[in-house]
């Protein structure tokens, strides 16, 4: 299952791809935005894209560049509730350098277009720290609405952020 646009793809995560993964889980700056505290190795990477690939209730993609099949992030769609039709979301690009490009942005409407066409869901919720400027800007771009703040819940380098609860339901998406 592919889903395409202009300038990238989303392909179903695979166990080739548990490099770059564990690559993006050191890079500091990504850590950072993603609170990301504990380390790990490529055996742990390659059971757990071994095990979400088993999962029913999530959807793990590589976001990769048309044309030169680069993989350069990765998202899930987690928690699949189908009776209550709504979800998880998250979304982390594989390098510093690929940020601000717009290329999260496109593969968040690729997602967005998949769960309420596809999946036919009516929520899709997300957490992302208040320290991460850039993107809340790009969930708000999206249509995700600030919902609310679990204050002073990540304690990252001897700071407090907040963790902010946003979501986009179908309605929001059908604007």
């Amino acid at each position: 299952m592919n889903l395409i646009s202009d300038r990238i793809y989303l392909r179903l995560l695979k166990e080739s791809d548990a490099q770059i993964f564990l690559n993006a889980t050191q890079d500091q700056e990504i850590r950072y935005m993603t609170g990301t505290k504990c380390s790990f190795t490529l055996e742990q990477i390659h059971k757990h894209i071994s095990n979400i690939k088993k999962d029913t209730s999530r959807y793990d993609f590589a976001v990769c560049l048309n044309g030169t099949n680069q993989m350069i992030g990765e998202l899930s769609i987690f928690d699949i509730d189908e009776e209550n039709r709504k979800a998880g979301f998250r979304i982390s690009m594989a390098a510093t350098g690929l940020t601000g490009k717009g290329f999260g942005s496109e593969a968040t409407r690729l997602v967005l277009k998949f769960v309420f066409k596809e999946l036919r869901l009516n929520r899709l919720q997300l957490e992302v720290f208040s320290h991460n400027l850039r993107a809340i800007r790009a969930y708000e771009k999206a249509g995700f609405i600030r919902e609310g703040v679990l204050r002073e819940a990540l304690f990252y380098d001897d700071v407090y952020s907040d963790e902010i609860i946003m979501s986009i339901i179908e309605s929001d998406y059908m604007k």
